[in-house]
C-alpha cells in the first residue's frame, strides 16, 4: 500500500473511529448509562467480533493492518495524556474526617477480591487453561488475575456520583476517597506484576525494580518544585504550558515503558507530580484541555481495545467463566465494601451506596487488562472475558444504585409503621374530663410516630 493510500485509509478510519464511538457514548447517556460504557461498546462493534463478522470486506477496507500501528500510537498518546490528567487530580486531602472509614473501605475493597482473585487463580488452572492460559500458571499472571478483579475505576465512579447528586453526601465522598486510595494500591501492585512478567528483554527484574524507585523518588522530590519555578513562577502563557507537560508526561510514559512497565506509569506518575496552584485547587487552564484532548482520542484506545476482543475464540468454557468472574468480581467488591463502610460508622444504606460504587470497573480495567495482554499475561479468550466483566459491572452500578434506594425507601416505611401504634398498641382510654381538665388554649396534640 502506497504510502497516500495508508493515510487515507487511516484518516477514514478516523473519522469512523470518531463518530461511533461519540454517538455511543450519547446512546449511553440517554439510557442512564455511564457514557465510557456507549464509547466500549462502539469500539467492541468496530472489531472483528462484530463488524469483521458481518462485513469482512468492510472491515478488511477500513482497518488494514498497516494501520494498525498509527491506531496503536494514537491509543497510546490518548492514554498518556487520560492518566496525567487522572494523576493530576488525584488528591487524597478529600479524605477529610472520614479518612479512618475510606482507609478501612479501600483496603478491605482491594484485599478481599485480590484474595479471591488470586486464590480461584491457583486452585482452577486447569480451567483456566481451557480459556488459554498456560497450565502451570506464572506468580506474575497470578498476581495479575488479582489485580483484576480489584480495581475500581474512580474516573467511571466519579461521573455516576456526580450524575446521581451523590458528590455532597457522606457515601460520594466516602466512595470516590477510597477509589483515590485504591487507584495508588492498585497501580502499585500492577507494576510489580508487569515487571515480573519476563516480557521485557533487558537487565533482571531487581535491577529494574531499583531503577524505577530511584525514578520514583527523583520524581517525587525534584520534579514538583523544579516545574513550579520553570513553569508557574516566570508565569508561561498557558498553551505553551500545556505542551510542556504533555511532553513532560510522554517523556516519564517513555521511561517507564523503558523499565519494563507500560506507558500508563509514567504519566500517571507524571501527573501526581505536577504542582497545584498555591491555594491547592487544580488550575482550570490546565485540567480543562487535558480533558478535552482525553475525550477527543480516547475512542481509538477503545478501538484498539475491542480489536482484541474475539467473540469466536470463546467456547462453553468461556461463557461460563464469564458469568463466574461476573458474580465474583460484583460480589466482592459489593460486599466488602458494604461491610468495611458499615463498620466504619456508615448506616445500613449509605454502605450499601459506597460498596455497589466500588463495584464499577470501566476505563480503568480496560487499562489495566490491555497491559497485561501486551506483557503475555493474559490470553485473548481470557482477555475477551475479563473485558465483558468490565463492562458489565460498570453496567449493573447504575441498576444497583436504584435498587439500593429502593430498599432504603422501604426500610423508611417500615420503620414508620412500627412507630405508628396500631390496634394493639393503642392506649387506653382517657377519662372523661372534667371542669379542671378541661384543655387549655396552648395545649399541643402530639402526632405519633
Amino acid at each position: 500500500m502506497s504510502p497516500d493510500a495508508l493515510i487515507a485509509h487511516f484518516v477514514g478510519a478516523s473519522a469512523l473511529i470518531l463518530v461511533a464511538a461519540h454517538a455511543g457514548g450519547w446512546l449511553a447517556r440517554r439510557v442512564r448509562q455511564p457514557y465510557i460504557v456507549g464509547q466500549l461498546t462502539a469500539g467492541i462493534a468496530l472489531g472483528p467480533s462484530l463488524l469483521g463478522a458481518l462485513a469482512p470486506a468492510a472491515y478488511d477496507a477500513l482497518f488494514p493492518a498497516e494501520i494498525g500501528p498509527a491506531l496503536t500510537g494514537f491509543a497510546q498518546f490518548a492514554l498518556v495524556v487520560f492518566l496525567f490528567a487522572v494523576g493530576y487530580e488525584l488528591d487524597l486531602k478529600l479524605l477529610g474526617d472520614r479518612a479512618r472509614t475510606a482507609v478501612t473501605v479501600a483496603l478491605a475493597s482491594f484485599a478481599v477480591p485480590m484474595a479471591v482473585g488470586t486464590g480461584c487463580a491457583l486452585l482452577f488452572q486447569d480451567w483456566l487453561h481451557g480459556v488459554g492460559m498456560p497450565r502451570d500458571l506464572s506468580p506474575a499472571m497470578v498476581v495479575f488475575l488479582g489485580v483484576a478483579l480489584s480495581i475500581t475505576a474512580v474516573p467511571v465512579l466519579t461521573a455516576i456520583v456526580r450524575e446521581n447528586g451523590l458528590a455532597p453526601t457522606v457515601p460520594g465522598v466516602v466512595a470516590v476517597s477510597a477509589a483515590g486510595l485504591l487507584d495508588v494500591i492498585g497501580w502499585t501492585v500492577l507494576a510489580g506484576a508487569l515487571m515480573d512478567s519476563g516480557a521485557h528483554e533487558g537487565p533482571a527484574w531487581p535491577w529494574r525494580a531499583a531503577i524505577a524507585v530511584g525514578f520514583v523518588l527523583l520524581m517525587l522530590l525534584c520534579a514538583r518544585p523544579l516545574l513550579r519555578r520553570l513553569l508557574w513562577n516566570a508565569r508561561v502563557e498557558p498553551s505553551l504550558r500545556l505542551a510542556l507537560l504533555i511532553g513532560f508526561a510522554l517523556g516519564s510514559a517513555w521511561v517507564t515503558h523503558t523499565l519494563g512497565l507500560h506507558v500508563i506509569f509514567g504519566a500517571l506518575l507524571a501527573g501526581i507530580v505536577v504542582p497545584r496552584e498555591k491555594d491547592g485547587t487544580l488550575d482550570p487552564e490546565l485540567v480543562r484541555p487535558l480533558h478535552d484532548v482525553g475525550s477527543l482520542l480516547l475512542p481509538f484506545f477503545f478501538v484498539v481495545s475491542g480489536r482484541s476482543v474475539v467473540l469466536d475464540g470463546i467456547d462453553g468454557t468461556g461463557w461460563i467463566t464469564l458469568v463466574v468472574v461476573t458474580v465474583l468480581a460484583v460480589v466482592t467488591k459489593v460486599g466488602s465494601g458494604t461491610v468495611a463502610a458499615r463498620l466504619g460508622g456508615l448506616d445500613r444504606d449509605d454502605a450499601r451506596t459506597v460498596g455497589v460504587l466500588l463495584s464499577a470497573r470501566g476505563l480503568t480495567e480496560l487499562i489495566a487488562l490491555n497491559a497485561g495482554l501486551q506483557a503475555g499475561l493474559l490470553s485473548t479468550p481470557l482477555y475477551t472475558v475479563l473485558v465483558f466483566m468490565a463492562l458489565a459491572t460498570t453496567l449493573f452500578t447504575q441498576p444497583l444504585l436504584y435498587l439500593v434506594a429502593r430498599l432504603a425507601e422501604r426500610d423508611a416505611r417500615r420503620a414508620g409503621h412500627r412507630a405508628a401504634p396500631g390496634p394493639r398498641d393503642a392506649p387506653p382510654p382517657a377519662p372523661r374530663p372534667g371542669p379542671q381538665d378541661e384543655p387549655r388554649p396552648d395545649d399541643r396534640v402530639s402526632e405519633p410516630g
